[in-house]
């Protein structure tokens, strides 16, 4: 499996707008962040179920690009990133940065002329049909006009093209979000607390993308320091921070994290076994 991390940064992005602070101005690269999201790349489905083409499974099989959250930056993650195809989106919640680029989908099914799988909470999911009630209303003319999305509610752990999917409940302050596990990989962004039923789903990850906003402590995300308590707990064997604010520039603390620790990018590929 191969993932893209699309966006790293806060709901506010990075740079700030009408900021002047070093992160904000920075020439480095790293240190522009876009709205939080990744694309997992789950591979051919002949490596996954071990099937040709067409065979008795081959519906299931499809699948294979899922994104994770429709951040308010979708449509330039998706041109920066080459992001030709989305057959299934993972919601983490419902706040802007993750479900504002929902109406960019639409492009993918008129590409793809098939309606694309969204899989989310109960709560989540009746936020979408509320903000985004114009694409759920029967009455609003199609011809391209609207995004077309097959709902599904979460409800445990899940298949998605053959591929085990593993929710994992998180605290966002006093909402209870989700991450996500994929054998040996989570994704676990915006979390300020793992509850304590969820430490066991997250037993044996190797690659870990974990919310650390920034040093000072915060009501909703982990710190700093707080996200290397849940490392020190977990002992992947890599982790990249994500969510990160301006408040941390990339390569000054990446040069002070423990070994095996580093801030994510935009445009950073994992290949996970």
């Amino acid at each position: 499996m191969r993932v893209t991390l699309l966006g790293t940064g806060t709901s506010h992005g990075v740079p700030a707008i009408a900021c002047d602070c070093a992160v904000c101005r920075s020439d480095d690269v790293h240190d522009r962040r876009l709205r939080p999201s990744i694309l997992l790349d789950l591979g051919e489905a002949e490596s996954r179920h071990g099937l040709a083409p067409g065979g008795a499974s081959s519906a299931a099989a499809a699948v294979r690009y899922v994104l994770v959250d429709t951040s308010t930056d979708l449509r330039a993650q998706a041109l920066t990133h080459n992001v030709r195809r989305v057959d299934a989106i993972l919601f983490t919640h419902s706040h802007a940065d993750h479900i504002m680029g929902l109406d960019e989908v639409r492009r993918y099914n008129m590409v793809q002329q098939s309606a694309i799988g969204c899989y989310a909470d109960q709560r989540t999911l009746g936020d979408l049909r509320r903000i985004f009630s114009y694409i759920f209303d029967p009455g609003t003319p199609s011809g391209g006009g609207v995004p077309q999305l097959s709902l599904f509610e979460i409800g445990g752990p899940f298949s998605i093209g053959g591929v085990d999917v593993v929710p994992v409940p998180l605290m966002h302050g006093s909402r209870q979000i989700l991450g996500y596990r994929i054998g040996s990989f989570a994704y676990l962004t915006d979390c300020n607390h793992i509850p304590d039923q969820s430490w066991a789903l997250l037993e044996g990850v190797d690659t870990l993308v974990l919310d650390a906003l920034r040093h000072r402590p915060h009501s909703t995300h982990f710190s700093v320091d707080q996200a290397l308590q849940v490392v020190e707990r977990l002992r992947p064997e890599r982790t990249w921070f994500t969510h990160i604010c301006h408040d941390l520039p990339h390569a000054a603390t990446c040069a002070r994290l423990p070994e095996g620790v580093e801030l994510a990018y935009d445009g950073l590929v994992l290949e996970i076994t």
